[in-house]
């Protein structure tokens, strides 16, 4: 069972992109190689129930499982120490990491209040593309009125493979992501 997004990347955005940048190699292109979603959770140092809330959130959020994050240096000001628990991270690849792209499309981003476009600035110098979300309740796996739920921010990275941030910003545009004007 393919993804709608799959299809779209296959029927209509590569030979879009093939026209634009004048390629003839389909592997030249742009393509979405994996996503990263990464959820810091600094209060997990003095109650690990927060952390396992956070982890369970995420899981509903991406259908995987994701990793515990361990600190690797101490931070006395912090109160932090080597190998103590600070977040959670899922990677996604294939069939999910399409899923997972057509559902922050469609159904997460324009659920967020005021919602205009997101940056077009945040390419890093390989050109991926990284975005920030302040909680995860605007996603509809996630039921806010339920007793432990506790607003938590994650990141997002794009890990796009074969572009600079030009190409790879027509390459997220032609795949439907919503960028501002």
């Amino acid at each position: 069972m393919k993804s709608e997004l799959f299809d779209k990347y296959n029927k209509e955005v590569v030979p879009a992109m093939k026209e634009k940048f004048g390629v003839k190699n389909v592997m030249a292109l742009p393509r979405l190689e994996k996503i990263v979603i990464n959820m810091g959770v600094g209060e997990a140092m003095s109650d690990l129930k927060i952390l396992e809330v956070a982890a369970n959130d995420l899981a509903a959020i991406t259908g995987q499982k994701p990793s515990l994050r361990r600190s690797k240096k101490a931070i006395s000001n912090f109160h932090l120490r080597i190998g103590a628990p600070v977040g959670c991270k899922v990677t996604l690849r294939r069939q999910r990491m399409y899923e997972f792209l057509e559902r922050l499309i469609n159904v997460v981003l324009p659920r967020i209040r005021d919602f205009n476009g997101i940056s077009r600035k945040s390419f890093d110098r390989e050109g991926h593309y990284s975005l920030g979300l302040q909680e995860q309740s605007i996603f509809p796996e996630i039921d806010p009125t339920r007793r432990d739920f506790r607003a938590q921010g994650m990141d997002i990275t794009f890990v796009i493979k074969g572009g600079d941030p030009k190409k790879n910003l027509e390459f997220l545009g032609l795949m439907g992501m919503p960028f501002t004007k």
